[in-house]
């Protein structure tokens, strides 16, 4: 067998460079999902793109990239003003990419371009699947079917402790002229833990059902990405099964997530779910102002009548006695 000549590893590394160059010399449009986002003190930004397999989650392929700091400082904002949410792990994207191989960085890919539609457009999809199977499930709307508490004083709350939509969920509550009673089911309300942070606090709370008139789920506002946590089948699911009616005020006005759509009611902020509660016990205690008002009138209109009755009464007694005496005295 014939020894071909070796080439140096600098050698091969320049016919790779070339090789690509040459049959790959275009931009790419390139759908992953980013697992990785480490901004720079130069301002470039080098992520890691990767493709799972759609069941079991399987990693498919994965690659390095870079977005030199004259495109990051366009494509960042255009993309966060765009989609509402952040540029940073976990999310799905559309990106135009251009190959680079370097004979010691190896091989990475350049981005020059995004498009932001295709990342809504896929939180959309991921939405309507995941309703389209509480739907299947038969789960979609049982929440919202419950009946409401006439008189919502024992609230579950499942937020953070230290969020600040929970103080201001609470000065609101305190500050009313209600008896309210509120118990804190602390629950991650960001990230990764959102999901099964939020599950255990609903079943510790389900395990205590009779205590409680109703659930609320609430955290302050914050950017689109910080909500992912919130799309999920799962919490979905438990939240549309459970036993009490469930309040949802997560995020600002603006902001809507999968498990808004399947709770009782869905409020904008959180201090809107404290004013919804007390504006229902302002109706209750206005209904009962206005009963007692009813009461207190017919009880004075009826003390009046009867009291004109028993003076009727009176004058005809004296009347019926003498009769009675007459009819007596000439039997007699």
């Amino acid at each position: 067998m014939m020894k071909m000549e070796a080439l140096s590893l600098y050698e091969l590394g320049r016919l790779i460079r070339q090789t690509l160059r040459e049959g790959l010399p275009d931009a790419y449009w390139v759908q992953a999902e980013l697992s990785e986002v480490r901004e720079a003190y130069n301002g470039h930004c080098y992520i890691e793109l990767v493709q799972k397999a759609e069941k079991g989650n399987t990693l498919l392929a994965k690659a390095r990239g870079t977005v030199w700091a004259n495109v990051y400082k366009m494509l960042k904002p255009y993309f966060e003003s765009t989609t509402g949410q952040r540029f940073t792990a976990g999310i799905k994207v559309l990106l135009q990419v251009s190959l680079s191989f370097h004979e010691v960085y190896g091989l990475k890919l350049v981005v020059e371009d995004i498009d932001p539609s295709f990342t809504l457009g896929e939180q959309q999809r991921r939405r309507q699947q995941i309703l389209e199977q509480l739907k299947a499930d038969g789960v979609l709307t049982l929440n919202q079917e419950l009946d409401f508490p006439q008189l919502p004083l024992r609230v579950a709350v499942v937020s953070s402790a230290s969020a600040a939509g929970y103080g201001d969920f609470m000065k609101q509550i305190e500050a009313s002229p209600f008896a309210f009673y509120t118990q804190l089911f602390p629950a991650v309300m960001q990230g990764d833990r959102v999901e099964g942070s939020v599950i255990a606090a609903l079943e510790e709370i389900a395990e205590q059902e009779a205590e409680w008139d109703l659930v609320v789920i609430i955290r302050g506002g914050g950017a689109v990405s910080d909500l992912n946590g919130f799309e999920s089948y799962l919490l979905a699911a438990h939240v549309a099964q459970f036993p009490l009616p469930v309040l949802t005020g997560i995020g600002h006005e603006r902001d809507e997530t999968v498990i808004d759509l399947v709770a009782h009611r869905r409020l904008k902020t959180p201090t809107a779910v404290a004013a919804f509660l007390i504006e229902i016990l302002q109706g209750e205690a206005e209904t009962l102002t206005t009963f007692s008002q009813y009461i207190k009138s017919g009880t004075e209109t009826l003390l009046l009548r009867e009291e004109e009755l028993l003076k009727r009464a009176e004058m005809n007694l004296g009347t019926y006695v003498q009769h009675a005496v007459q009819n007596a005295e000439q039997r007699l």
